[in-house]
């Protein structure tokens, strides 16, 4: 029988039928072609078996379907798909693929997990010594809220890195997941300058650069202009800040206008040196590439630093590059911890708010936008995006309860706080941990998390799922911890915990 003959439900039927047979295939490809790449083969493995358990599920929850789609997910997929077109066209260093998420939020047909059996399996590990005395933990279950456990889950605690959470959440509630970050370049008539316009996006790229400089050179070309020099512009941020750390090659000085972020090597993640002033080095690379398309005299470039000036306010945009979508930019946040591009999104999430785009901007637009999300804000202390700051606190109910936002089918626009955690032996800042042989290696694939560390500070929060097909969110906070590696052991046997609970 052909779909256009099926029922509704049987459409659905059949589009999950098919989508597990080439499965299937994949699978019995990968076992004979990847098993030497353990790492990709536990993932593979532990997201086969969890996908088809949990494929029957789909139909049956899901609603309506409309030519093998769920009727209110289908504008939402077109755009998703339109993005990951859009995705593969941008140069964004370091930006992760547009790939489809391992584990998505699902409404489990399986049976909660009773409480007491999340807390008889959880509470001994969560009592492993590396862990300090007083670790915070809470357990929900996404799709109905219910929390499963819970332990000083109101107690505020150092966040370190699993404060992006919060960071991704409120940048997608008040940008969208669709909005790009816009660099540009204008044109000041009365002194006879190319402005470029720091537009707050730290994944520019030198490719980008160059780009932005031939399009400015063809523009003053079609308009008979000629540049006399080249100047920059950061007024989109009322100042520019360091981070509390000081300098520190985990983040660079906070502007709108940088070069791969500031950094003085080739890397695109992790700690580096940083430019003293990334704003005109990243000017000075662009008007040496502007000279070299032609735009403007070689010799009104070499050997200057372009001078800081703004922009008139009727200057004409001759050029502009756009970032990757915000979902784009917040799965990259989160899977390479990537702390500028943190902060950088926390003041466009100001600006939203009609809020400075600055520390104390940024603070107070999260406590808007969490607050109008109903999270439970009791306890935190929003003091930066990226966890660096250690005067920052959340709740392990703050956190969960984000991620049970994240997984709301009716705020799809939250999503990429969801599919942007690192996979659990696999991707990101969890792709060194439950290898084979450790302890917690079961979770390989089932876990999605962030995680967090300072120096006495180890905390993992995400998302799990079990064999039932449930997917539950987590988050552990500890803090006094003295040996890193053994705390983040101990973490990861939690979570993997989560993902083989049984009666």
């Amino acid at each position: 029988m052909s779909l256009t003959g099926m029922s509704a439900r049987e459409r659905g039927w059949s589009v999950v039928r098919r989508a597990a047979e080439r499965l299937e295939v994949v699978l019995r490809f990968l076992r004979a072609n990847l098993r030497e790449h353990q790492a990709i083969w536990r993932l593979v493995a532990a997201a086969g078996a969890a996908g088809l358990a949990i494929a029957s599920v789909l139909v049956a929850l899901a609603g309506p379907w409309d030519s093998g789609r769920r009727t209110a997910e289908r504008a939402q997929a077109t755009a998703a798909d339109a993005r990951r077109d859009a995705d593969a066209a941008e140069r964004v260093a370091g930006t992760v693929p547009g790939a489809r998420p391992v584990l998505v939020p699902l409404e489990g047909e399986g049976d909660e997990p009773a409480a007491a059996v999340v807390e008889r399996v959880l509470r001994p590990v969560l009592r492993d010594s590396a862990l300090g005395e007083d670790v915070a933990a809470a357990v929900i279950d996404l799709s109905t809220g219910d929390s499963l456990y819970a332990d000083r889950a109101g107690t505020s605690r150092a966040p370190a890195s699993t404060v992006k959470i919060i960071t991704a959440v409120a940048a997608l509630d008040a940008l969208g997941p669709d909005h790009r970050l816009a660099t540009t370049v204008r044109w000041d008539e009365e002194r006879q300058s190319v402005v470029l316009v720091g537009g707050g996006d730290p994944t520019l790229t030198a490719d980008d650069l160059e780009e932005l400089a031939g399009d400015t050179a063809r523009a003053l070309a079609d308009r008979g202009l000629t540049a006399e020099e080249v100047v920059y512009d950061v007024s989109l941020y009322p100042r520019e800040q360091r981070h509390p750390i000081g300098v520190n090659d985990n983040i660079a000085i906070i502007t709108p206008l940088q070069l791969n972020e500031g950094r003085l090597d080739d890397s695109t993640r992790g700690p580096a040196p940083r430019a003293e002033n990334p704003a005109a080095a990243a000017a000075t690379a662009f008007a040496t590439a502007l000279a070299d398309a032609g735009g403007i005299g070689a010799e009104a470039v070499e050997g200057r630093e372009p001078a800081r000036r703004a922009a008139p306010e009727a200057a004409e945009e001759l050029a502009v590059h756009r970032s990757a979508p915000t979902s784009s930019l917040v799965e990259r946040m989160l899977i390479n911890s990537d702390n500028d591009l943190a902060e950088a999104l926390a003041r466009h999430t100001a600006i939203a708010s009609d809020q400075p785009a600055d520390f104390r901007g940024a603070s107070r637009a999260f406590t808007a936008r969490l607050e109008a999300l109903g999270l439970p804000l009791d306890g935190a202390r929003l003091v930066d995006a990226s966890g660096l700051d250690r005067e920052g606190r959340v709740t392990a109910d703050l956190l969960t309860r984000a991620l049970s936002v994240a997984a709301d089918p009716e705020r799809p626009e939250l999503r990429a706080a969801l599919t942007g955690l690192p996979v659990a032996g696999f991707s990101g800042t969890l792709s060194e941990r439950y290898a084979d042989g450790e302890t917690g290696s079961v979770g390989a694939g089932l876990v999605r998390a962030k995680t967090g560390t300072l120096t006495g500070v180890n905390s993992l929060a995400g998302t799990v799922a079990t064999g039932e097909g449930r997917v539950l969110g987590f988050a552990f906070l500890a803090s006094g911890t003295t040996d890193p590696r053994a705390a983040e052991a101990a973490l990861d046997e939690a979570a993997t915990a989560l993902a083989t609970l049984a009666d």
